[in-house]
């Protein structure tokens, strides 16, 4: 176990396949007084050093402390060295925490980290919960970074050689011919062939044989709406108030947008703000400024959030959107418990309750904000 040769009592002993002293001082204690003393910062090198020298209760340990504080945020570099321990079990859990919660994990620092064999297993996954376009973008951050790594300009030619085969595990045709005209073309990432392959491919039917896999992710996320009123009035007017309703749900959900309805003017443009907030503590969960344009129907125009906003159950939430615009339809008939039937399977149950205060009017019975946008 220790190498070296021992001069005299005051010679230091050499252990040249742990250079990690708190992981090292971790194994002696737990050695000479089965003491367990694994923390953030020297779990996983106190993990290699239980491994090393078959420490099967420590490493069941560091292992342990591992599972239990795996987030989205560390998923990634979790990853990465399960992979190098050999640790299949923690490997499949943080396959399982990025599965679920892709967008959160890719935005992580340690996604940028990671090497390309971990990348590819990612992005061959079916059961990916994320758009596309969105892990396009979060590969070309990697593909930069990696180039960093190599000492290598960080241009396209370069950004396709880190990439090799990660960038034909990317499944361009589930993607929509807008966000793939906007994002990918102009990224100029693919040849001029591929783009004219997808751009056909898109088009066409029957369809071409093209380069890229285009099965369907297994959980890509489904929008579900959950629908307040029976029917729709006039007029509602708009001072710089927002419309407010407060809702919970009996199970975990993710808003990704509102639902609003529009001019009773014909074609027109409004400028909102969006909002969800915890109603306990008053803190704003998200955020988005932005704007819509209605065609004068009564239908409800849709306004998304920059990215899901989880919801957990049985927490009381306020949905806000404050309108700058001309008067509007609004909806009429509100119900104060709505049963949402899953296309995916199972039900969600919305208990909406009136927002105090500066609410513009909105109420259960009548108002704005007749639609909310999610998925489970």
């Amino acid at each position: 176990m220790f190498n070296g040769q021992l001069a005299s009592t005051d010679e230091e002993i050499e252990i040249p396949d742990i250079t990690d002293v708190p992981a090292f001082m971790a194994l002696l204690r737990f050695l000479y007084t089965d003491e367990i003393v694994i923390g953030p910062e020297t779990v996983m090198t106190t993990l290699y050093a239980a491994k090393k020298y078959a420490v099967p209760i420590l490493e069941s340990a560091c292992v342990g402390f591992l599972k239990q504080n795996l987030s989205p945020d560390n998923a990634f570099m979790l990853l990465m060295q399960s992979r190098l321990f050999d640790e299949n079990v923690l490997a499949q859990m943080c396959l399982d925490t990025i599965d679920k919660s892709a967008e959160e994990a890719l935005e992580a620092e340690g996604f940028l980290d990671i090497d390309h064999a971990t990348l590819i297993s990612v992005l061959e996954r079916n059961t990916l919960q994320i758009k596309e376009i969105n892990l396009f973008r979060s590969v070309i951050k990697w593909a930069k970074a990696e180039c960093t790594r190599q000492n290598l300009p960080a241009n396209l030619e370069n950004q396709r050689k880190v990439l090799g085969k990660a960038l034909y595990a990317i499944r361009f045709p589930l993607m929509t011919i807008e966000e793939f005209a906007v994002d990918v073309v102009e990224s100029g990432i693919l040849s001029d062939r591929e783009c004219v392959n997808l751009f056909l491919h898109f088009v066409r039917n029957p369809k071409p044989a093209i380069e890229f896999p285009e099965e369907p992710r297994s959980c890509v996320r489904k929008e579900e709406v959950v629908r307040r009123f029976a029917r729709t009035d006039l007029r509602w007017g708009y001072s710089g108030t927002s419309d407010r309703i407060r809702f919970v749900v009996d199970r975990r959900i993710y808003i990704v947008g509102f639902g609003l309805y529009g001019s009773i003017h014909g074609v027109s443009d409004y400028q909102c703000t969006i909002q969800i907030i915890h109603t306990g503590s008053s803190k704003v969960l998200a955020t988005n400024e932005t704007g819509f344009t209605c065609d004068g129907s009564a239908r409800a125009f849709r306004v998304m959030f920059q990215k899901p906003v989880e919801i957990e159950p049985d927490v009381n939430y306020t949905a806000c959107a404050t309108l700058k615009g001309s008067d509007s339809h609004y909806g009429a008939g509100g119900s104060r418990k709505v049963v949402v039937d899953l296309v995916c399977g199972g039900k969600v149950t919305f208990h909406f309750s009136y927002a105090a205060g500066c609410n513009n009017g909105t109420s259960i019975e009548d108002g704005q904000i007749p639609e909310l946008i999610f998925y489970t």
